[in-house]
């Protein structure tokens, strides 16, 4: 079918489709006459417009409006069928994979520990099909995969590169033979780069063109939005922050071999038990093995948040010097990228929850030029995981609402 040149009828009804599908996406089910009061079509047009979205799948009746006077009005929802997607979150502990719906709604997940007695392949395959199965659909229905890792693929070399930690992702075939096991297209993207996109999307950062996203878990990282759209750099490396040479320790050289940094060495969640015991911060027992996280960050956690419980005395000395390191850092950044915002995200600084994140700011403020807002992650749970799955819809959503095709 030809394309639509600008101003025809077809390209005019594909726009109106479009934004009633985003709507309905936004705000839930509607009738008819409140589709056509938000698109300012009339009710004639507006009628056409969901008879037309109700053929081709798009749109499904969904109940009636029986709140107002009169006879109830029927009520049109985005078709959840219409089209679904895939979401993995890969770390060096396990590879966990959930389907969501066209609306956004998760329908299937499946966790398969990480091995390196098993290639990246059969953990991909299995973890997904897990998932698929759970949903009650076949690999085949997926529209759409993004899968998620630590480090970037490099788009000239197509290896995985900043992530040395997880064995097994560095062949220089690798995505080849991905592309090979799935039936779907699969797209790959750095962890703390999706959980920018949860948060722009869903969270903290929703009406916010420019802010950084700090992440401190397994990892130091930063997600860079400048302008709306994240900015990956010329190898995919930008935002890996834990290599950043940072005052206070000493210059990490051959850091792609160390796969560590200043900033990691600085302020990575392995610093915390030290810390913590330097200034007399009693240490909890660790959580029984077998959790979502590391022991480093498992450790980290709970004394961050057994420190921000009750932020008074050796609690706060700890919290206020832990403030200190990661400003450190972010200084720098804030320094060079002025964001609107910096949403902080990642085990150990949700963990330590606003005394943290209050002093981190005040902190800030005496080592930057400028004061952005910072701001708690507003994704609650399985920000990278949520932020695959959003951008898997994005490029869907596209895909599937474009009905001039």
């Amino acid at each position: 079918m030809p394309a639509a040149t600008p101003g025809t009828p077809s390209l005019l009804r594909a726009m109106n489709d479009r934004a009633a599908l985003e709507l309905l996406l936004t705000h839930g089910p509607l009738s008819r006459t409140r589709i056509g009061h938000l698109t300012g079509l009339s009710k004639p047009t507006a009628s056409q417009l969901l008879a037309r979205l109700e053929a081709a799948g798009l749109v499904v009746a969904t109940g009636t409006d029986g709140g107002r006077p009169g006879p109830n009005a029927q009520l049109y929802e985005v078709n959840p069928r219409a089209a679904y997607v895939g979401g993995l979150d890969v770390t060096p502990g396990r590879v966990l994979a959930a389907v969501a719906d066209l609306t956004g709604t998760v329908i299937g997940t499946h966790e398969v520990p990480y091995s390196e007695d098993k290639d990246a392949i059969e953990q991909v395959t299995e973890a997904l099909g897990g998932a698929v199965k759970a949903a009650g659909l076949h690999r085949s229905d997926l529209h759409r995969v993004v899968i998620a890792t630590p480090g970037a693929f490099d788009p000239q070399t197509g290896r995985l590169r900043y992530a040395s930690h997880l064995p097994g992702w560095h062949s220089p075939t690798l995505l080849e033979e991905l592309a090979a096991a799935l039936p779907m297209p699969v797209e790959y993207e750095n962890d703390v780069n999706l959980a920018a996109v949860a948060e722009q999307r869903l969270g903290a950062a929703r009406g916010h063109e420019d802010f950084v996203l700090l992440w401190n878990e397994e990892g130091l990282g930063a997600a860079l939005v400048l302008g709306g759209r994240l900015h990956r750099g010329w190898t995919g490396g930008a935002g890996e922050v834990g290599f950043l040479p940072v005052p206070g320790h000493p210059l990490v050289r051959q850091v792609t071999r160390a796969n560590t940094g200043g900033y990691q060495e600085l302020a990575g969640v392995q610093v915390v038990p030290g810390l913590a015991a330097e200034l007399g911060v009693e240490a909890e027992p660790l959580p029984a093995p077998g959790g979502p996280h590391s022991a480093e960050v498992a450790a980290a956690v709970a004394l961050l948040g057994r420190a921000a419980a009750a932020p008074e005395g050796a609690n706060l000395r700890f919290l206020q010097s832990y403030a200190t390191l990661l400003a450190t850092g972010l200084a720098s950044l804030v320094a060079v990228l002025d964001p609107e915002i910096v949403v902080l995200s990642g085990a150990a600084i949700v963990a330590g929850g606003d005394p943290l994140r209050r002093l981190l700011e005040a902190e800030l403020a005496e080592l930057a030029p400028s004061r952005p807002r910072l701001v708690p992650g507003g994704v609650p749970e399985r920000p990278v995981l949520r932020g695959a799955l959003e951008s898997a819809l994005a490029t869907t959503r596209e895909e599937v609402f474009d009905t001039s095709r």
